[in-house]
């Protein structure tokens, strides 16, 4: 697919979690093809650094460090290293099924952990960076999921509805300095992760749901969040992005 450049994107510092496979190496490559340079923080050594050498053709080529996002020691020093940034794209997480009688506390915690808390501290890593630089863009993912009610996701589902909400409240706190906070909600996406939750008849039957009929891929994703950093995007905050074909 062709996409749009956006000339303010480049040389911009970009910082992409989960970077290194799925929608987040859509993303990664998608700035890359911006001029953007692009750190994106993974666990996933094996995808992360094949990604880092498949791009390092790129104009600025992007550099892969590996990154523990549930521990915040991890964030900080990491953050502390990378040093300002423009963007912060918050893509990690983690939607592996469970059920109600499973849940522990300890399984809240994790679950919440990966999907929702690293959000919140690695926003406030780059925040005095990016007022400091004159604004920038955090961009949140979502999920359709809890706007659908799925089975066997509770939590992941509470995570994914607060982060909805703590966009809205970063995007108030942080618009003084110029800093646009935004939420991406993706339907389903076609990655080698979601093939462990659908058979082909399930994706079969979320694409006769949708109002158009095509899979949505990475690429699509991308499209969406490389508006949403770009200049163009200068008065977006506030609020959620769908890219979902009409599945909902």
């Amino acid at each position: 697919m062709s996409s749009a450049i956006y000339p303010s994107l480049k040389g911009k510092r970009v910082v992409i979690t989960g970077g290194g496979s799925g929608i987040g190496a859509g993303l990664t490559a998608g700035f890359a093809r911006q001029d953007a340079e692009v750190i994106f923080l993974d666990i996933a050594d094996e995808d992360s650094k094949a990604l880092e050498a498949e791009l390092a053709g790129s104009a600025i080529p992007p550099v892969y460090k590996r990154c523990d996002l549930m521990d915040l020691d991890s964030i900080k020093a990491v953050f502390a290293q990378i040093g300002d940034v423009d963007v912060l794209v918050n893509n990690a997480g983690n939607d592996d099924r469970h059920s109600l009688g499973d849940v522990t506390g300890a399984y809240w915690d994790e679950r919440i952990n990966v999907n929702l808390r690293h959000m919140l501290f690695c926003t406030q890593a780059v925040a005095p960076g990016m007022a400091k630089r004159g604004g920038g863009a955090v961009i949140n993912f979502g999920s359709i999921s809890w706007h659908l009610g799925l089975e066997d996701l509770v939590l992941y589902e509470t995570a994914k509805a607060g982060i909805e909400g703590m966009t809205r409240a970063l995007a108030r706190e942080l618009g003084p300095d110029d800093i646009r906070v935004t939420c991406v909600v993706p339907g389903n996406v076609k990655t080698k992760r979601q093939e462990k939750w659908y058979t082909p008849e399930g994706e079969a039957e979320i694409v006769k749901a949708q109002c158009l009929k095509g899979r949505i891929v990475p690429e699509n994703v991308a499209s969406l969040v490389l508006f949403l950093a770009s200049d163009d995007a200068a008065l977006c905050t506030g609020h959620e992005y769908w890219i979902d074909a009409g599945w909902r």
